[in-house]
């Protein structure tokens, strides 16, 4: 794979989160100043990057299963590091959006490239 995809693929899956913290903390009138956004976004972050280490997603990308990875892993240890570590809640509710959210976008983005690249293919 070009290192230019896999450049854009890790881009793509930060501002996914980026984007879905952005919202919450809009939709929590926490505001969304650019250190307040990074703040609640790097426990995801990083937890995306070790999902993409576990991944070996400079591998494949827009694979399917990359992004199942990398999702499961900036779920589970984005949450465990909010908790632990950056001393955030981590409410039932919060979880079961962020699953949803996060699986959208880092999945999401994935399809549609398989989707174009399957078309592409096919001349269809």
């Amino acid at each position: 794979m070009k290192s230019r995809a896999v450049l854009w693929s890790l881009v793509a899956d930060v501002v996914g989160i980026i984007v879905f913290v952005t919202i919450g903390r809009r939709n929590h009138d926490e505001g969304v100043a650019p250190a307040g956004v990074i703040e609640t976004a790097a426990p995801f972050v990083i937890a995306a990057l070790v999902g993409w280490l576990i991944a070996r997603g400079w591998k494949s990308p827009v694979a399917i299963g990359t992004g199942a990875i990398i999702w499961v892993t900036t779920v589970a240890l984005g949450m465990v590091l909010r908790k632990l570590v950056f001393d955030d809640g981590t409410a039932t509710a919060f979880v079961i959006v962020a699953t949803v959210f996060t699986g959208a976008v880092l999945n999401g983005w994935r399809l549609a490239v398989r989707t174009r690249q399957a078309r592409l293919t096919t001349g269809s």
